[in-house]
């Protein structure tokens, strides 16, 4: 079922959370809502499950699957919503809280005793956690408890999912983990659902779709490799990942991020694994730099080096790039970007 958000603006008094919003989620996506604190992330969630009202102006609307949802009361809208931090129930047994929403049911809608149980032990085995529906939440770890909280927001049958900062209670371990497991399962399941996150990291690696916001403004969407390598300008470019800011002077000279721009041609940003590093004495142009420090564990072989000015410059490469030259802390090297992104009406 798709989400259509039309020109919505939320104020908290003389603050904008939201400025003239738009946006579409289509039926089965997972997107992200990705931004720093105070971008307006959270704000849209809890709009969207009608948590929070709007400024109500002609062309306002809030349309699940084409039908305006703005005036619903929240039961209505049929919304699972995930927090950070679980909202269990402490008192309650994994089962009964997974069971909670559908116990509280009215009407048509109420469900067998028997019909509870089944549901709540089909959700207890797609969330991998097996035997463990007598236990109380203080007896799992955080991962397990996040994923009771997913199981209670999926046990109402919901039309959507909305989950803020789903796993930003947890270590990085058991986040990484999650995130996985939440990928799969929405591949499973195919319900659209949206995610809050100031990671980047999550982000890219969970979501079908990025929104990318910033001051209550969309800055940018799109898949996340078109993000990432794509950005429409600075602020999504530094927000995802490292970046060095590079400034070239009218002489064809570089120099790195500075606040004197008066004999400054143009501004360009470089990825730190878009750096090529050279001996100075390879006849190469580059920026004059000195090894600050030099990081192996991981994946990647990461180094910091500074210039003349003592300002700092990323770089990242491969271990076999690495062990070609074996730059040490206190070499001299040239810096050379291979790949730049200008955001001006000229190119490099």
């Amino acid at each position: 079922m798709s989400i259509e958000i039309k020109n919505i603006t939320k104020r908290f008094g003389n603050f904008t959370a939201l400025n003239n919003v738009n946006l579409k989620v289509n039926d089965g996506e997972l997107i992200a809502l990705l931004g720093p604190s105070g971008s307006g992330k959270t704000t849209l969630l809890r709009i969207i499950a009608g948590l929070e009202d709007f400024e109500p102006r002609d062309g306002t609307d809030i349309l699940f699957k084409g039908k305006s949802v703005v005036g619903d009361p929240i039961g209505k809208r049929r919304i699972g919503f995930v927090f950070q931090h679980y909202a269990l129930f402490r008192h309650q047994t994994v089962f009964e809280n997974i069971a909670f929403g559908l116990r509280v049911r009215r009407g048509n809608e109420r469900l067998s005793r028997t019909a509870i149980k089944k549901r709540v032990l089909e959700l207890i085995h797609l969330i991998q956690l097996d035997t463990l529906e007598n236990r109380y939440p203080d007896q799992l770890s955080g991962g397990q408890r996040q994923r009771v909280a997913l199981a209670r927001a999926l046990a109402i049958e919901p039309k959507f999912l909305l989950l803020d900062e789903p796993f930003g209670a947890l270590d990085a371990r058991v986040r990484q983990n999650l995130r996985r497991w939440l990928r799969k399962l929405h591949d499973e399941i195919k319900l659209t659902s949206i995610f809050v996150t100031h990671d980047q990291e999550e982000a890219l690696e969970l979501a079908d779709r990025i929104v990318v916001m910033n001051e209550g403004r969309i800055e940018q969407e799109g898949m996340p490799s078109e993000v990432f390598h794509k950005p429409k300008n600075e602020f999504v470019m530094d927000f995802l990942g490292n970046v060095n800011l590079f400034h070239e002077r009218e002489d064809g000279s570089s120099v790195l991020g500075s606040e004197n721009t008066s004999d400054l041609l143009k501004k360009y940003f470089v990825r730190p694994h878009e750096i090529d590093l050279v001996p100075p004495d390879n006849g190469g142009r580059g920026l004059p730099a000195v090894v600050k420090r030099v990081q192996l564990a991981g994946s990647l072989a990461k180094m910091e080096l500074v210039d003349a000015d003592g300002r700092e410059i990323y770089v990242e490469f491969s271990h076999e790039k690495y062990n070609v030259y074996q730059f040490q802390v206190g070499n001299s090297v040239l810096a050379v970007p291979r790949k730049t992104v200008v955001f001006d009406d000229y190119a490099i």
